[in-house]
């Protein structure tokens, strides 16, 4: 289990990296809130949000490549899998924190342990580091109820940097 690590491409990726995406959106609905969330994280995720969201990850990479990073384990049958992704926001979002955006990463469940993780980590952090930010700093919001992950960014030497609210829009 040594996955490469490599900018994401649509054409070999596109399918796996879209099933990593589904298992992260549903452990959010599913880990860290009730049934009313993880029913809003499933009811999101139709074959529209497929094409839109894969649009706007291709839209990041045209900006910088390595917006997407994939970790990629070769298979028995000559082809290859998608284990884990990292995806930080381009450049020109930066001013959405006035730091890079660390959107999401996620790792598949047989592969949490062995590094893959640290080496996304390592790839978002040299690509924020690259960046021209008004303030030298990766952000991401996580749940307070994902307590694995909180170690992880601990580990990594992230530290609270306010707190994230949010309003649903439907009475707005």
């Amino acid at each position: 289990m040594t996955p490469e690590l490599r900018p994401y491409d649509r054409e070999r990726d596109a399918d796996g990296l879209y099933e990593l995406k589904r298992a992260f959106e549903r452990s959010l609905g599913e880990n860290t809130g009730g049934d009313e969330k993880a029913a809003a994280y499933e009811g999101k995720l139709t074959d529209a949000y497929r094409e839109r969201w894969l649009d706007w990850v291709d839209r990041c990479v045209d900006d910088d490549e390595r917006c997407v990073t994939v970790a990629v384990e070769e298979t028995d049958d000559s082809g290859s899998e998608v284990v884990g992704y990292v995806f930080v926001l381009p450049e020109r979002t930066a001013m959405i924190w006035d730091a890079a955006v660390l959107n999401e990463i996620y790792v598949a469940p047989d592969y949490r342990g062995t590094g893959v993780a640290d080496d996304l980590i390592d790839a978002a952090l040299a690509l924020a580091a690259d960046q021209d930010l008004p303030l030298d700093r990766l952000v991401l919001d996580v749940d307070p109820a994902n307590e694995r992950a909180k170690g992880f960014y601990d580990r990594h030497g992230f530290e609270r940097w306010g707190e994230m609210v949010a309003r649903p829009l439907d009475d707005a």
